[in-house]
Protein backbone atom coordinates (compact mmCIF):
# COMPACT_ATOMS: atom_id res chain seq x y z
CA UNK A 1 0.00 0.00 0.00
CA UNK A 2 1.80 3.54 -0.84
CA UNK A 3 0.52 6.75 0.96
CA UNK A 4 0.91 10.41 -0.01
CA UNK A 5 3.12 12.59 2.04
CA UNK A 6 2.08 16.12 2.17
CA UNK A 7 4.33 18.67 3.36
CA UNK A 8 2.99 22.17 3.86
CA UNK A 9 5.14 24.56 2.45
CA UNK A 10 3.18 28.10 2.27
CA UNK A 11 1.29 29.68 4.53
CA UNK A 12 -2.69 30.03 3.89
CA UNK A 13 -3.33 33.14 5.84
CA UNK A 14 -5.22 35.40 3.75
CA UNK A 15 -6.21 32.50 1.59
CA UNK A 16 -10.42 31.91 1.21
CA UNK A 17 -11.78 29.97 4.16
CA UNK A 18 -12.15 26.85 1.75
CA UNK A 19 -8.36 26.60 1.70
CA UNK A 20 -7.79 26.84 4.95
CA UNK A 21 -10.58 24.01 5.53
CA UNK A 22 -8.89 21.84 3.00
CA UNK A 23 -5.55 21.85 5.33
CA UNK A 24 -7.16 21.55 8.24
CA UNK A 25 -9.11 18.35 6.98
CA UNK A 26 -5.79 16.98 5.62
CA UNK A 27 -4.17 17.70 9.15
CA UNK A 28 -1.91 20.40 8.41
CA UNK A 29 -1.45 23.32 10.58
CA UNK A 30 1.62 24.34 10.80
CA UNK A 31 4.40 25.24 7.93
CA UNK A 32 6.73 22.32 7.00
CA UNK A 33 4.42 20.19 9.26
CA UNK A 34 4.22 16.62 7.26
CA UNK A 35 1.67 14.14 7.27
CA UNK A 36 1.07 10.66 5.82
CA UNK A 37 -2.22 9.84 4.11
CA UNK A 38 -3.33 7.00 2.26
CA UNK A 39 -3.65 7.13 -1.77
CA UNK A 40 -7.32 7.47 -2.84
CA UNK A 41 -8.89 9.56 -4.99
CA UNK A 42 -10.56 11.45 -2.09
CA UNK A 43 -7.50 12.69 -1.10
CA UNK A 44 -5.47 13.39 -4.22
CA UNK A 45 -8.72 15.94 -5.02
CA UNK A 46 -8.18 17.31 -1.78
CA UNK A 47 -4.48 18.26 -2.27
CA UNK A 48 -5.20 19.05 -5.63
CA UNK A 49 -7.55 22.10 -3.90
CA UNK A 50 -4.60 23.21 -2.17
CA UNK A 51 -1.54 22.24 -4.96
CA UNK A 52 0.38 25.77 -4.61
CA UNK A 53 0.89 25.42 -0.81
CA UNK A 54 2.14 21.74 -0.79
CA UNK A 55 4.70 19.51 -1.49
CA UNK A 56 3.48 15.67 -2.23
CA UNK A 57 5.23 12.44 -2.97
CA UNK A 58 4.26 9.13 -3.46
CA UNK A 59 6.08 6.40 -0.49
CA UNK A 60 6.08 2.89 0.41
CA UNK A 61 5.55 3.74 3.87
CA UNK A 62 4.78 6.11 6.85
CA UNK A 63 7.73 7.40 8.20
CA UNK A 64 7.63 7.85 12.30
CA UNK A 65 8.38 11.51 13.39
CA UNK A 66 12.10 10.67 14.01
CA UNK A 67 12.92 8.81 10.57
CA UNK A 68 11.01 12.86 9.22
CA UNK A 69 13.05 14.42 11.60
CA UNK A 70 16.49 12.56 10.39
CA UNK A 71 15.56 13.24 7.16
CA UNK A 72 15.29 16.88 7.47
CA UNK A 73 18.31 17.00 10.29
CA UNK A 74 21.04 18.80 7.54
CA UNK A 75 24.67 17.36 7.50
CA UNK A 76 26.81 19.10 10.04
CA UNK A 77 29.53 19.45 7.50
CA UNK A 78 32.15 17.58 8.90
CA UNK A 79 33.05 14.09 10.04
CA UNK A 80 35.08 13.13 13.51
CA UNK A 81 38.14 10.48 12.66
CA UNK A 82 39.78 10.23 15.89
CA UNK A 83 38.25 11.13 19.60
CA UNK A 84 40.95 12.87 21.89
CA UNK A 85 40.63 10.22 24.16
CA UNK A 86 41.39 7.42 21.54
CA UNK A 87 44.05 9.42 20.15
CA UNK A 88 45.87 9.97 23.29
CA UNK A 89 45.38 5.92 24.02
CA UNK A 90 47.23 5.57 21.20
CA UNK A 91 50.28 7.40 22.29
CA UNK A 92 50.36 6.37 25.66
CA UNK A 93 50.16 3.36 24.27
CA UNK A 94 53.28 3.24 22.12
Amino acid sequence: MSFFRVTLLRSAIGLPRRSTDVLKALGLKKRMATVFHAVSPSVAGQIMKVKELVSVEEVDRRLTKQEVHLQRKPDPGYYVEKRAEQERSEINGQ
